[in-house]
């Protein structure tokens, strides 16, 4: 999995800006669900699980379940800023075949 700078950057902010978030990890999980078979979810953790891979850049983690992790492996972590909306996403997945427009729902090969 790899770690965007904008994403490392983000999550800096928020530890700055949120007190609550400070030290947090940000968990990426895969759940079935979506307009196309699974889904993305992220959110901020502040305890690392036994069977959780852990990755790091510029002082921040993302952590990642085994389960989660085959979905997931060898993509691109990002944070995007659009009109509508800002959001942590993956911006590249090998394992994806396709997805919806929302690109938070997609299939595996």
């Amino acid at each position: 999995v790899c770690l965007c700078f904008s994403f490392s950057r983000r999550l800096k902010e928020l530890h700055t800006k949120e007190p609550s978030a400070k030290g947090n990890m940000l968990r990426l999980s895969v759940e079935a669900g979506g307009c196309s078979g699974f889904q993305y979810t992220f959110s901020l953790d502040s305890k690392e699980n036994a069977d959780d891979r852990v990755f790091e850049k510029n002082g921040v983690k993302l952590v990642v379940d085994n389960v989660s992790y085959d979905f997931v492996k060898g993509s691109t972590i990002d944070y995007a800023e659009e009109l509508i909306s800002s959001a942590f996403v993956v911006s590249t997945n090998p394992s994806a075949v396709g997805g919806c427009s929302c690109k938070s729902s997609f299939m595996v090969k």
